[in-house]
């Protein structure tokens, strides 16, 4: 059994940080890919960042330049900064690990609420 918790949502001004942050614990033997995706209120899910085992990061061009991805593989963790943030980030951040247990599965944190205000 493998769980997911996200942390480090919140409300923040215009042009503000934040740091989110995604840890999975339980029958873990690797991580492959791990990613954030985000939703806003009436849109679909949408990739933000993701970042391969290797260290090989992909961004949307929305955020190119403002967010940052990493991983702790000894933590199991893997974190999204984001600067200079803007209203239409507003949306809830999921995480999503590639977590290899036997097989290979795809794990879902269960979402945390970033809201930017102008």
């Amino acid at each position: 059994q493998v769980q997911l918790v996200e942390s480090g949502g919140g409300l923040v001004q215009a042009g503000g940080s934040l740091r989110l942050s995604c840890t999975a614990s339980g029958s873990i033997f690797s991580i492959n890919r791990m990613g954030w995706y985000r939703q806003a209120p009436g849109k679909q899910r949408e990739l933000v960042a993701t970042i391969t085992g290797g260290g090989m990061t992909n961004y949307a061009d929305s955020v190119k330049g403002r967010f940052t991805i990493s991983r702790d593989n000894a933590k199991n963790a893997v974190y999204l900064q984001m600067n200079s943030l803007k209203a239409e980030d507003t949306a809830v951040y999921y995480c999503k690990l590639a977590i290899v247990s036997g097989l290979v599965y795809d794990y879902w944190g269960q979402g945390t609420q970033v809201t930017v205000y102008s």
